[in-house]
């Protein structure tokens, strides 16, 4: 048991200092994909900077692509692990919803990227888009095979956690159910008690009452067998 609770705490240290370098490169790459349609706009050297800012961020994004991939693992993993109480349930839906504002900030930061970057295009004129357009156009259809990836990856941890929610409801549920079934046996019992202890005094008090008049009887008998 102990190994266990080591085990899913070593996990918990890893998904924290991945959140943190994830962080970090997010950070790194919004500036990245803000600054790069300016550097491709006033360059000095229009044929190469877009391409490097280009290779910048696309090796930045597959980085960062793996790191949360690697994030998402992890917590599957904690999720996996036998020693989930209520705290560690808690830390794993925590840990979960980072990875969800990761992967939302990721694809925005993408998304605004493309945006800037087919409007430069479309600034720079036909010819300097003939020249980057079959690059462009690759680099767009990788973007994209990226986001879908990140959105089913995501809906897939949607999913889970859906799954994992409805689990705990229905748990509850049954055991609300089990509780009420007990209250309505007990309350049911005691009317019955009550009901049987009334018989029990009724006969006692009628068992005295005959008592007491065979008592009488008899004495009244022997009052009269004395006097005569």
């Amino acid at each position: 048991m102990v190994s266990m609770v080591s085990n899913h705490d070593a996990l918990r240290k890893q998904a924290r200092h991945l959140e943190n370098e994830i962080d970090v490169k997010l950070v790194a790459f919004g500036k990245i994909g803000a600054n790069s349609n300016s550097t491709i706009g006033h360059s000095s050297n229009a044929d190469t900077s877009p391409l490097l800012g280009e290779s910048i961020f696309d090796s930045l994004s597959e980085e960062i692509t793996q790191k949360l991939d690697k994030l998402a693992s992890i917590n599957e993993a904690m999720a996996e692990s036998p020693a989930t109480n209520t705290a560690a349930m808690h830390n794993l839906q925590r840990h979960r919803e980072i990875l969800l504002s990761y992967r939302q900030e990721f694809n925005n930061i993408c998304a605004n990227h493309t945006t800037r970057m087919e409007r430069e295009e479309l600034f720079r004129g036909g010819e300097n888009v003939s020249k980057i357009a079959g690059l462009n156009r690759r680099d767009m259809y990788m973007k994209e095979t990226s986001h879908l990836n990140s959105s089913n990856a995501l809906i897939n941890d949607q999913i889970n956690i859906a799954i994992e929610t409805r689990e705990n409801l229905l748990s509850q549920r049954h055991a609300f159910k089990r509780l009420q079934t007990r209250f309505n046996d007990i309350s049911n019992r005691f009317p019955l008690i009550s009901s049987l202890i009334q018989r029990i005094n009724i006969k006692k008090k009628r068992d005295a009452l005959i008592v007491g008049a065979v008592i009488g009887v008899c004495v009244v008998f022997l009052l009269l067998y004395a006097f005569n």
